[in-house]
């Protein structure tokens, strides 16, 4: 670009001109000096570690969010309760240590776990004395 006469105004720098010795071209990343050479292969400085320690939010510190495990303690509650009896502990003793959400999810698979465990052992020794209420012999002999 040619310098204007004095007196007119600078006109700004048309795309289709090349860029004047110093001045970044369209091409060039930002903050790369005009001329130089992006070499290859070089990867670009890494950010600084953060801090060791434990992760997610301190004792007494709101949670981020619902409990995984009190979720699935519920969840557990009606596929194996068993399984859901261990999670709502597991759960409870997790919300009570950091602060998450999820208590009343926790309890309520306890609850429902503990009831559908009870339930289904009633069920398999129910099962087991009509079994045996069956099979048993009515007092006559079949010789």
């Amino acid at each position: 670009m040619t310098q204007p006469p004095p007196g007119e105004p600078e006109q700004p720098p048309s795309p289709y001109e090349p860029p004047a010795y110093g001045q970044p071209s369209y091409g060039e990343p930002y903050g790369q000096q005009p001329g130089h050479q992006s070499q290859w292969g070089q990867q670009p400085p890494y950010a600084p570690q953060p801090p060791y320690g434990q992760y997610g939010p301190t004792p007494g510190e709101g949670g981020g969010g619902t409990n995984v495990m009190a979720v699935l303690s519920l969840v557990f509650a009606f596929i194996f309760p068993p399984a859901g009896i261990v999670l709502g502990h597991l759960a409870k003793r997790q919300i009570q240590r950091t602060g998450e959400e999820g208590g009343q999810l926790a309890t309520w698979g306890l609850v429902l776990s503990y009831l559908f465990t009870v339930l289904g052992l009633l069920v398999c020794c129910g099962w087991i004395a009509l079994a045996f209420w069956a099979n048993s012999d009515s007092g006559g002999s079949y010789n």
